[in-house]
């Protein structure tokens, strides 16, 4: 797989750890960024993983940016590209020449809270549960098909903080548990949704032994 990410990185890591601990059968053949100080770079090049960061300002528009930054990426010819902490839109041209094989992750709920600030939204709505959820990128803004979700109650007294805190936890669990059954060939991308072992299902939802349910 190829990772894009903008910042520390925290997902490429657990993807990294899994794989070095064996029980994540894949490889991470590049890591990308819009952002030349990312720290999600410097991990990988700390593994020894190639990383490169693209300057979105030194391209005249964002379809010429994102087709730079997935030449670069497709380079390295990944089977899958994972968006973990990539913080930009997506050219929808970009998106549609890799059909069902670009993933994101969202730390909300989908379609719950797209977007920005999605801890202080799910507070802001009252929101009894909150979360994260890998899903396949489309064109539309944190819209596309959603594959796996992981589930944490709001507590008396969160702030955004504390909540974002709890997300995290289970951020990294549930984009190793999907990449792992998307490396398998569990998981496909269908006309109406997500296909598992071949037959159209709901969101795939991580338990507490932090594997799918």
């Amino acid at each position: 797989m190829a990772v894009l990410a903008s910042g520390r990185g925290s997902n490429l890591q657990a993807l990294m750890d899994a794989i070095a601990e064996g029980t994540l059968e894949a490889d991470i053949v590049g890591v990308f960024s819009d952002r030349s100080k990312a720290v999600a770079l410097q991990r990988a090049r700390d593994a020894g993983i190639p990383a490169r960061s693209l300057a979105p300002k030194a391209f005249a528009s964002r379809a010429e940016f994102d087709a730079a930054l997935f030449a670069a990426a497709d380079e390295a010819r990944p089977d899958l590209i994972v968006c973990a902490g990539y913080m930009r839109l997506i050219d929808a041209a970009v998106v549609d020449a890799r059909p069902g094989r670009i993933i994101n992750i969202h730390p909300s709920l989908l379609p719950e809270f797209k977007g920005l600030h999605t801890h202080q939204q799910a507070l802001d709505a009252a929101a009894t549960e909150h979360g994260a959820s890998v899903h396949f990128v489309t064109a539309d803004l944190d819209g596309g098909p959603v594959i796996a979700q992981a589930r944490v109650p709001v507590l008396p007294g969160d702030d955004a903080d504390t909540l974002a805190a709890r997300v995290l936890e289970r951020e990294h669990p549930l984009l190793v548990e999907t990449v792992r059954w998307l490396a398998a060939g569990r998981i496909a991308l269908a006309e109406d949704g997500i296909q598992v072992d071949g037959v159209a299902s709901p969101p795939l939802q991580l338990a507490a032994n932090r594997r799918f349910a």
